[in-house]
């Protein structure tokens, strides 16, 4: 029999949330209908299927509110606590480093933010086979939006064109051992503060395959952002797919 690969969810919960304006708690922990935003994603992750393990990285202060929200939440596929670095790019390394000996090169991690409720099934789904199947995916939607280039913020320097963009969104799912040379070749190159994992491996000349996620997977940074989400969650997520 061939090996039994495992899928890692590797969710991020290490930001402060500096842009909410609100002081006291990071964004994914506020309350959404009695349930912290970052409840919404673990369960997507917890409730699927194909991923056997979840590693999550969060702020030292906020370790013990996690292992609370774990309990009360039944969420139990939570194999790691991870302490979250001062960038992005730190905190995914720390979590490679804390589960590099449970893990094999061929396992697959699907990195994603926390702070991304609503992501479905099916872009769990795709990001698991095409991580498979290629070593490296990133999730994005056609940008529905022109997208203005502007070099000082003031006017308009290039209009590009519409059909060639692409919206990031996460997740983000690479072969162990892919993501961990990538990410241990920046750290020789001196490139520690890139914020997306990708980008860590087209510098190793790797492809980066994309797999199509949708505008419910949107990122929660601001006010109107909550609103946007209280609004989905309350119409019911299945009455609008």
């Amino acid at each position: 029999g061939g090996w039994n690969y495992m899928n890692i969810g590797i969710i991020l919960a290490g930001g402060i949330g500096s842009r909410m304006g609100i002081v006291d708690k990071p964004k994914q922990f506020i309350d959404i209908y009695g349930k912290p935003i970052i409840v919404y994603t673990l369960e997507a992750f917890d409730n699927h299927p194909e991923i056997d393990y979840i590693g999550v990285v969060c702020l030292d202060e906020w370790m013990d509110d996690s292992k609370i929200l774990l309990r009360k939440y039944e969420i139990n596929k939570v194999k790691w606590l991870i302490k979250g670095g001062m960038s992005r790019q730190e905190s995914v390394y720390n979590a490679i480093i804390a589960i590099s000996k449970d893990v094999n090169d061929d396992d697959i991690l699907v990195i994603h933010d926390s702070v991304r409720p609503l992501v479905s099934h099916k872009i769990i789904s795709n990001n698991i086979s095409s991580a498979k199947k290629f070593g490296a995916t990133d999730t994005v939607i056609p940008s529905a939006d022109t997208i203005v280039k502007s070099l000082n913020g003031l006017e308009i320097h290039e209009v590009p064109n519409r059909s060639e963009l692409y919206i990031g969104q996460t997740p983000q799912s690479f072969k162990f051992e892919l993501i961990k040379k990538a990410h241990e070749i920046a750290i020789e190159q001196n490139k520690l503060n890139v914020t997306d994992d990708c980008q860590l491996v087209l510098n190793l000349g790797e492809k980066v395959k994309l797999v199509m996620g949708d505008k419910l997977n949107f990122k929660i940074t601001s006010f109107d952002d909550l609103l946007l989400l209280k609004a989905i969650i309350k119409l019911g997520k299945t009455e609008m797919v």
